[in-house]
């Protein structure tokens, strides 16, 4: 079994709450990056003390409340599936504070960490906050929700993006990487792809591999699976007849997005239009 490749689980730990992901530096290749998902019914609630951690709690899909002990969020969630293609709300939790979610409909919550030692503002992050992007050309077209860009100061170390990509479409390509601290033309930093597909009995590959090849992995990649990218390059393709989304989670010693292309495959940017 691959060691990047993660299926979802079924862990109910308590009344209507349910772990279906849960990578953490203990169980995963992963330093910088951790991610939970957790399916909660209505009126169930999932709380957790965060130590030296900062969080960004997703909206991924149905109605919920959350709060910071300190101040409540209430009815965020935009939609019932992550392909009505519109941005979701979401809160940020700094380090050293107690937080808890609510179910208000059936709703996927995904919680999106990474190591912390300043504590900064809980800060919520409203859809009509979130950056809309349309990239790419040809068969490398996809849309962006920018949620937690390195742009925005909100956090200290997390990134988090969500990414649709359309049928027959590639996606993080041409083929990049973002593990070496080589600043200011490369930064480190680990990800997580969390997949969902539409219509749901689809698949998409994904590719991780390295220069030298001591690490080179293509996953068949089903709904509800997690891909971890703790280095190397990492594309995405998408079947014809379906839908890809991801929901990104970068994280690392610098918060600082900036990616190396495959020179093998960086002509790919020159091409235009016919």
């Amino acid at each position: 079994m691959s060691k990047l490749l993660r299926k979802p689980e079924k862990n109910e730990i308590s009344q209507g709450v349910t772990i279906a992901q849960e990578v953490t530096a203990e169980n995963s290749p992963l330093e910088y990056v951790g991610f939970k998902i957790v399916d909660l019914a209505p009126g169930a609630k999932y709380s957790e003390v965060l130590g030296k951690q900062e969080c960004c709690i997703v909206a991924v899909t149905g109605k919920i409340n959350a709060t910071d002990g300190e101040e409540v969020f209430e009815n965020l969630g935009t939609r019932e599936s992550v392909f009505e293609k519109v941005p979701t709300d979401s809160v940020y939790v700094s380090n050293d504070r107690r937080f808890e979610v609510e179910g208000i409909s059936q709703a996927r919550v995904a919680l999106c960490y990474s190591p912390s030692e300043k504590q900064l503002p809980t800060r919520l992050i409203k859809a009509s906050d979130n950056g809309i992007e349309q990239r790419g050309i040809l068969n490398n077209k996809r849309l962006v929700h920018n949620i937690l860009p390195d742009s925005a100061p909100t956090a200290n170390s997390l990134l988090v993006v969500e990414v649709f990509t359309e049928s027959g479409n590639w996606s993080s390509y041409p083929p990049h990487k973002h593990d070496r601290d080589n600043l200011p033309e490369e930064s480190f930093l680990e990800e997580s792809y969390y997949h969902e597909m539409n219509p749901p009995q689809g698949f998409v590959f994904q590719r991780v591999y390295t220069d030298d090849r001591s690490l080179d992995e293509t996953m068949t990649v089903e709904n509800g699976d997690v891909v971890l990218v703790p280095v190397g390059y990492h594309p995405v393709g998408v079947p014809d007849g379906y839908t890809s989304y991801y929901l990104n989670v970068m994280a690392g010693p610098t918060r600082i997005w900036k990616f190396y292309n495959d020179p093998d495959h960086e002509w790919i940017l020159k091409r235009q239009y016919k």
